[in-house]
């Protein structure tokens, strides 16, 4: 009975082992007999993605129209391995050397040698690659191997046949190698195999028809200039650190964003609004079809203060004369040019300075300024900090005025040291110099021959919370309103000094009331300390925008309208003794040589300051023009530079060209003219 039961159990079993066989190879039968040619249809149709097409980056013009930044059309070319298969590695290989038959070349931060026998060489490439390769290794689990071991392991780990040579190896890993960057989220930016590629590269990467292979036109900038790269900045894919920033604003995390310069203080402006299509794609990747979604919004264009032949004039000076200035040759420096009616930065240079054209591009040339050590990408202008020097006094000077400490006839006897205090008792640079005194004189004769033993008196007497409070209405240790990242620097007193956890003396308002002490300015600063001296008072935010225009420059969407920081009504009789002092400077003074033959009178002050550990001293130069109704102030710093008197020539060039050659152009410019 048993034996029957399951006899039948089994028999039943096998029937039903039977109808699943039998509806299994059914279904077979009608995918690939009965619906081959459908499903093959639906294999070959296009795929279609939506993408994200990025706007036309506004563009940057001088404040007459001319173009500074503007943006070409290149071709580069990118990889989509989900379009490869198991011919990866085939296609990259084959994609490798054809770069090489082209002169294209493909980043690879790989840290191991191209040439034969392999090595590895982690100091070749920079720190950032280095954390990443760090990383990478440790995610993926390769060991602590060097060198031709290295490289066999990245042979195993990336599937390569036995006959690929150790050299395509090579190669083939550093690209497979940056693609496993990717996937594994360690760098954000997208891999961009190649780009500004030329049309034979373009053939015959078509002729062989790699799948994955994407050549697809992008807009780059394109700069219209050499000059001006610190203002300008450049743009480049985010990284980990700018994707903080730019996530919460709606970007992609592979999105090109201003990395320096007005390139990102105006990121918002020149962004434009990115567009969406519909792409089709065939198994190979090549584009068969694409229609818009939504069209992009070009961004706005904005219109900068800067006149560019004034900027180009200002840094070919520096360049020429910085070097010559002392027999050990100065160092970095800069200069800024500010309109005194409304805070316009005119001119805004830094020395030495570089080629944005160039320098991202070529890894010698960038390589070779990184390691430059008067710091070529320091923007000393905004960024780079020095004491004042004499340039102070006058600033000093109106403290004093305003507050009745002394007055235009008040005279100070210079007695060639200074004797107040039992110490210390500092001297004049005079009685240093030659034994002699500059007797007794009032405020602007003492501002005209720099006299610091007056100026020890008058600071005294004023006191170091009266100069400071002056100072920051001024602007110094202050904001200057710029767009761009700025040092705020430091004005000397009390406060700062506690602040270190060091000791203020009362005897130390001497050293401050002569620039020196802590007080440390950057040179913008000090141009629109001498914009404000210019004036009459009216201390005005520093800017670079003058204005925001369509893409089309149809219509205007903002005009920048000047910022008043602060207002020093400074009485006109106390005004007039100082700007007296600062004309008789360049008229009859010390100067009067530099300026004799320029065709508008000068209003100017000199500095020359001593840096520990250093053996020439920096140069400090302020002024404005014309004296009788002031238009523009120019400030110029330059380290060991020597004597402020030095950068009289400097001025006195960038002023007669401002005044002759460029205002007879500005004058003929009119309000909504471009000039291309």
């Amino acid at each position: 009975m048993k034996r029957r039961t399951l006899s039948l159990r089994l028999g039943v079993l096998m029937i039903f082992l039977c109808l699943v066989m039998t509806a299994f190879f059914g279904i077979l039968w009608d995918l690939q007999i009965n619906h081959q040619a459908d499903y093959a249809q639906r294999l070959t149709k296009p795929l279609g993605v939506t993408e994200t097409v990025p706007a036309a980056r506004g563009e940057i013009v001088d404040r007459y129209g001319r173009n500074l930044v503007t943006n070409q059309v290149v071709y580069q070319v990118t990889l989509n391995t989900n379009l490869m298969g198991e011919d990866q590695n085939r296609i990259l290989l084959e994609l490798i050397h054809t770069a090489q038959e082209h002169g294209v070349t493909w980043p690879d931060n790989l840290p191991l040698t191209t040439e034969d026998p392999c090595f590895f060489n982690i100091g070749s490439v920079s720190e950032g690659s280095r954390k990443n390769y760090v990383k990478l290794s440790g995610e993926l689990g390769w060991k602590e191997t060097k060198g031709p071991a290295l490289l066999a392991e990245l042979r195993k780990f990336y599937g390569m046949d036995k006959d690929i040579s150790d050299a395509d190896a090579r190669l083939l890993a550093g690209v497979r190698y940056e693609l496993s960057l990717r996937t594994k989220e360690i760098t954000w930016a997208a891999y961009v195999f190649a780009t500004d590629v030329d049309m034979d590269f373009i053939s015959a990467v078509r002729e062989r028809s790699l799948a994955g292979v994407v050549i697809s036109p992008v807009t780059t900038r394109k700069y219209s200039t050499t000059y001006a790269a610190h203002i300008l900045g450049r743009t480049t894919r985010m990284d980990a650190e700018d994707w903080k920033i730019y996530k919460e604003k709606g970007y992609a995390m592979n999105e090109t964003v201003g990395k320096d310069g007005v390139e990102r203080a105006f990121e918002s402006l020149l962004r434009g609004q990115a567009g969406k299509q519909l792409v089709e794609r065939n198994a190979k990747g090549k584009i068969v079809s694409h229609s818009w979604k939504t069209e992009p919004a070009p961004g706005y264009n904005v219109s900068l203060t800067i006149d560019l032949p004034l900027q180009q004039k200002v840094e070919d000076t520096l360049a020429a004369k910085l070097p010559t200035l002392t027999d050990d040759g100065a160092g970095g420096g800069a200069a800024v040019m500010i309109d005194v009616n409304n805070g316009d930065i005119l001119s805004m240079a830094s020395y030495p300075t570089f080629d944005l054209t160039t320098v991202y591009k070529n890894t010698e040339l960038y390589n070779a300024a990184a390691t430059n050590p008067l710091e070529p990408f320091l923007n000393r202008a905004t960024d780079g900090m020095y004491a004042p020097g004499s340039t102070f006094k006058p600033m000093v000077a109106t403290a004093a005025l305003q507050e009745g400490v002394i007055t235009p006839s008040t005279r100070i006897t210079d007695t060639g040291v200074y004797r107040y205090y039992s110490s210390p008792q500092p001297a004049c640079w005079l009685w240093r110099q030659s034994r002699t005194t500059h007797g007794s004189i009032n405020v602007s004769k003492a501002i005209e021959v720099s006299c610091n033993v007056f100026f020890y008196e008058t600071g005294r007497l004023t006191g170091i919370r009266t100069i400071d409070d002056y100072a920051a209405k001024f602007g110094l240790g202050q904001p200057t309103g710029i767009e761009l990242p700025e040092r705020i620097g430091v004005v000397a007193g009390p406060d700062y000094t506690t602040s270190r956890g060091q000791t203020w003396y009362e005897g130390n308002v001497m050293s401050a009331a002569i620039g020196q002490e802590n007080n440390q300015f950057t040179p913008l600063q000090m141009a629109n300390y001498a914009a404000t001296l210019a004036n009459g008072g009216t201390h005005y935010a520093a800017h670079l925008l003058k204005s925001v225009k369509s893409n089309d420059y149809s219509e205007t969407i903002e005009t920048y309208e000047p910022k008043v920081l602060d207002q020093i009504d400074i009485d006109p009789v106390n005004l007039h003794a100082i700007h007296k002092g600062m004309i008789d400077l360049t008229t009859t003074g010390s100067l009067r040589g530099y300026f004799r033959n320029l065709d508008v009178t000068v209003a100017a002050k000199t500095g020359s300051v001593q840096v520990a550990g250093q053996d020439t001293s920096n140069a400090t130069f302020i002024c404005f023009a014309p004296a009788e109704d002031p238009q523009v102030a120019l400030a110029i710093v330059a380290q060991k530079g020597g004597s402020g008197s030095g950068l009289a020539g400097l001025a006195a060039d960038i002023l007669d060209y401002y005044f002759n050659a460029q205002n007879g152009f500005t004058t003929a410019a009119e309000e909504n003219t471009l000039l291309r």
